[in-house]
C-alpha cells in the first residue's frame, strides 16, 4: 500500500510504501477510493491536539469498499462500500458507554489521529464503525460527510430548533449544515473571514439570507450560533449575535483561547456548548436525512500525493467548500 504518513510533529507528510496491513479480529480492511481533508487534519498535521502517536496517517473522512475481513465479523461483506468516520473504536464498557454516550469514551481511537486513516490506499477499521453506504452517489462527494456533514449534523441538532442560525466558518461543514438547515425551513446567516468575498458569495448560492465578515453583525439577533472556525475570538463575537436564551455550539475539536469578555453578553440565559465527536446514532441519522434533503456537496479532488499542498491551501482558506484526495488515482 502507499500512505501519506506523518512521521513527527509539525513535518510534512511523507508518501511511504508499506506492506499491505492485516484485518484483526472484528476489524476490516478497505480499499479507499476517496477521503476528505478536513480542518482536524491540519490540527494532527500541526501537532496542535495532545498524543498523536508518530508515525500517524491522517484522514478520516474515508469511503471505500471492503476487500478483507477479519475474525469475528459478521455486518460487513467483501466489495461492501463502507464509510469509516473519525470515531473509530470505543471501549463500551465505561460510564459513558454505558450511558449512551459513547461520544465521550473514556478509552477512545479516533481516525487518522491515533489510529492509521485514509490519507492512503488501504485503512484498517473496526467493523462497528464503518457505515454501510450502499451504492448510491459517488465517493468524492460523499466523504465528507463523514465528519465535515457528521459534526455538522451533530452541531445542528444541539443549537436545538433555532429559526434564525448563524455559521462562523463556511467551509465543509458549514456548507453542508446551511443546506439541511435551509431544507429544515430555517433562515441561515453565514460568517466569513473578513474580505471573502467567494465564500460569501457560495453562502448567499446556497440560500443563506446574510452574509458578511465574522466581526459584522446582521439587522436581526440569532436563536443560535454553531462556530465551525477555530478561532477563540469568535465566541464573544457570537454570543453579542444571539439573542436572550439563545445558544453558541463550539463545533470544533481544537479552539485558540477564548478572549476574556463581559459577563452581560452570556447573561439572560445564553448557552455556551461545546460538540465533541459523535455516536453511531449520529451518523446512521445523519446518511438518512443527507439523501432526503439533496445535500450537495462542493469538493475539489486531488491525486494523494498533493495532500501536503491540499493542507496549505485549506490552511489559508484557498478551498471552497472540502477538498477530498483520491488514493487510487494512478495506481495499479
Amino acid at each position: 500500500m502507499r500512505a501519506m504518513v506523518l512521521p513527527a510533529p509539525g513535518a510534512p507528510l511523507q508518501m511511504q510504501e508499506r506492506a499491505d496491513p492485516l484485518p484483526g479480529g472484528g476489524e476490516i480492511r478497505v480499499k479507499v477510493s476517496a477521503c476528505g481533508v478536513c480542518r482536524t487534519d491540519l490540527h494532527v498535521v500541526d501537532a496542535e491536539l495532545p498524543g498523536i502517536k508518530y508515525p500517524i496517517i491522517p484522514g478520516h473522512e474515508i469511503v471505500g469498499r471492503v476487500d478483507l475481513i477479519g475474525t469475528n465479523v459478521s455486518t460487513h461483506r467483501i466489495g461492501d462500500r463502507v464509510g469509516i468516520p473519525w470515531l473509530g473504536y470505543t471501549c463500551g464498557v465505561c460510564r459513558f458507554c454505558r450511558e449512551g454516550m459513547e461520544n465521550l469514551c473514556d478509552n477512545p481511537l479516533f481516525t487518522g489521529y491515533t489510529r492509521d486513516g485514509g490519507f492512503a490506499t488501504h485503512t484498517i477499521a473496526d467493523a462497528r464503525y464503518a457505515f454501510p453506504l450502499g451504492e448510491g452517489g459517488d465517493d468524492v462527494s460523499i466523504a465528507p460527510l463523514l465528519c465535515a456533514g457528521l459534526i455538522g449534523w451533530r452541531s445542528l441538532v444541539m443549537a436545538g430548533g433555532a429559526g434564525r442560525l448563524g455559521i462562523y466558518g463556511f467551509g465543509a461543514a458549514g456548507h453542508i449544515v446551511a443546506q439541511i438547515a435551509r431544507w429544515q425551513g430555517r433562515s441561515v446567516y453565514a460568517f466569513t473571514r473578513s474580505g471573502d468575498v467567494a465564500a460569501q458569495g457560495f453562502a448567499r448560492r446556497l440560500g443563506a439570507v446574510w452574509a458578511g465578515a465574522s466581526d459584522q453583525r446582521p439587522d436581526v439577533a440569532l436563536d443560535a450560533a454553531i462556530i465551525y472556525a477555530p478561532a477563540g475570538e469568535l465566541v464573544p463575537a457570537a454570543l453579542r449575535a444571539v439573542r436572550k436564551g439563545g445558544t453558541v455550539v463550539c463545533a470544533g475539536i481544537h479552539m485558540s483561547d477564548i478572549p476574556s469578555f463581559p459577563y452581560d453578553i452570556l447573561w439572560e440565559e445564553r448557552q455556551l456548548v461545546s460538540v465533541a465527536n459523535l455516536t453511531r446514532r449520529d451518523g446512521l441519522d445523519f446518511l438518512k436525512i443527507a439523501p432526503q434533503a439533496g445535500i450537495r456537496t462542493q469538493t475539489t479532488a486531488f491525486p494523494l500525493a498533493e495532500a501536503n499542498d491540499v493542507l496549505t491551501k485549506l490552511r489559508t482558506g484557498q478551498i471552497l467548500g472540502a477538498a477530498v484526495l483520491k488514493p487510487q488515482a494512478g495506481s495499479a
